[in-house]
Formats: structure tokens, sequence, C-alpha cells
């Protein structure tokens, strides 16, 4: 028996996805030795119709885009599908509904780490849409019980711009690594007691050495996730 075909659907931007295919990539040779990599499909999207899709606030169309996806993605013969990026988890049910092969939604793995570590009041960074809709962080307190801060207008706003000014275009700078430190030491005011990365690019930017609180990194926390799930039925 060999490992399932992880699905992937990409592009969003291609920066972070290039991380999920380093990570499953790399953990796949880890837990099988030698030189093992991990069976996969990605359909790679193009960001610069999305990302405008998304400020105009087109879902209807972008639901559209990701059952594509998912759909070329089990017709190519993936086993189960990943959506690698945590703002169009918006759409996740949806997608999830139109096709037989299973999705594995990026907060539940995020959200077993976190349990696991003790926390349950935590901060989200993400995208605005991430932060301030409720498809997210609504999941993670109904589905995990758990206790979800995000930042104030202002910090969301510079969260926000430096994700799509700079990090989906790979752009890191120190000076945006100052501005988050700033938010993050905000959010631990407020009493939050870890922090996710709850955009799959701000790993370029945010490392542990970057903040007070532990950080929870979703791209990492997904990718891990799919390495198990594909090597579930090896297992005696």
């Amino acid at each position: 028996m060999r490992p399932k075909v992880i699905g992937l659907i990409g592009g969003m931007s291609w920066e972070s996805s290039a991380e999920y295919y380093r990570i499953i990539n790399r953990a796949m040779r880890d837990r099988l030795g030698g030189v093992h990599s991990a069976r996969s499909l990605m359909w790679s999207v193009d960001f610069g119709h999305i990302e405008r899709l998304q400020h105009q606030g087109d879902w209807a169309t972008l639901e559209g885009e990701m059952i594509d996806a998912a759909q070329r993605l089990e017709a190519g013969g993936a086993d189960f599908f990943l959506i690698c990026t945590n703002t169009m988890h918006r759409m996740a049910d949806a997608v999830a509904g139109a096709v037989s092969i299973p999705l594995l939604h990026i907060t539940d793995p995020t959200a077993v780490a976190i349990k696991a570590a003790g926390h349950t009041r935590i901060g989200l960074l993400g995208t605005a849409f991430t932060m301030e809709q409720d498809f997210y962080k609504g999941r993670l307190a109904a589905r995990h019980g758990l206790d979800v801060l995000v930042p104030e207008a202002d910090d969301r706003r510079i969260v926000h711009d430096v994700i799509y000014g700079e990090l989906v275009a790979g752009v890191v700078r120190d000076e945006s690594r100052a501005l988050y430190r700033a938010v993050i030491e905000r959010l631990a005011a407020r009493g939050a007691e870890a922090v996710i990365l709850g955009c799959t690019e701000i790993m370029l930017l945010i490392g542990p050495a970057d903040s007070t609180l532990p950080l929870f990194d979703t791209i990492t926390l997904h990718a891990l996730a799919a390495v198990d799930q594909a090597l579930l039925d090896l297992k005696s």
C-alpha cells in the first residue's frame, strides 16, 4: 500500500504554495526515509484574478473557482485535498460539498495544536476577510471552544496591507516585521495567550523570535496534517 495522493489548491499566493510543497515533501522523506516524497497534485490558480475578485467582494465567482479546482483534483486522482490559503476557507463547506473526496480544513489541525499546548484565548492575524468575517474565528469557537481575539481596526488594516502589498509578492521588509511585532504586543496586552498566523504568507515575515507569545503557523500545521492523513492507512 502506498500513501494517499494529496490534492492542493494553490497559487494563493504561489509563495506560500511553494512552502506547502517543501514542507510536505520534506516531512514525507523524514517519515518514510531514503528519497521518498509525497504523492501529490496541485491546481494552481492565477492569484491576480483571485485577489481582484476578493477585493470586489465577488465571493460567488470565487466559490465557483474553488469548486472547479477541487473537481480537477478529484478527477486527477487526489484522495483528499487542501485549500492552501486561510481566506478561501470562506467557501470551504460549498467546495467540500461539490466533490466526493474529503477536505482537510486548515483550522482543525491548528486548533488541535493550540489546545494541546493548553491555550484557550488566541490572537488571530490574517487578511481583513479572515479577521473580520465569521467563517474562520466562528469555526474555531464553535467547533474547538477557542476564544479568538482580532486586532483593533487600525492594526487589522496594517496586517492586511502588508499581506497584499508585500508578502504575496515575496517582499519581506524589516519595517513591516516591526509593525507586526507591535500588533502582537497589543494582542498580548488584551489577554491573548498565543497567536495564530492565519495567513499562509505571514510565516515569511514573522517567526518565534519576533513574538513574546507562542505562534501557531497555519501553513506548517496544515501541511504536516496532510502528511499524517496521507500516511494514515500505512500504520500497522
